[in-house]
């Protein structure tokens, strides 16, 4: 019965960590393309942005129960990103 106890304070705790560090390493993108100078990659970076958005929404309502799906796709759009930043400096480059 103990040993019980122990392995599901131990889940717990473990799961509860779980999600602080999967929310702590995905950050809401970056807005930072400048509208002026690129206004298609920024146009994309911002609906990268509210994509983000709508997914914390979705973790939110659901209680982040998602089986690490909207985690992963928080992810991508972080590295989509970067990639559009870069895409924005290599235009800068020419």
């Amino acid at each position: 019965m103990i040993a019980m106890i122990r392995n599901r304070i131990r889940a717990a705790f473990f799961g509860a960590l779980l999600l602080v560090g999967t929310v702590a390493t995905a950050q809401r993108p970056e807005r930072n393309i400048s509208p002026a100078r690129h206004p298609n990659l920024a146009a994309a970076q911002r609906l990268s942005q509210e994509a983000w958005e709508k997914i914390v929404a979705a973790q939110q309502a659901n209680e982040w129960d998602m089986k690490g799906h909207a985690q992963k796709a928080k992810e991508l759009l972080d590295e989509v990103n970067r990639e559009l930043k870069l895409a924005a400096e290599a235009a800068n480059r020419r």
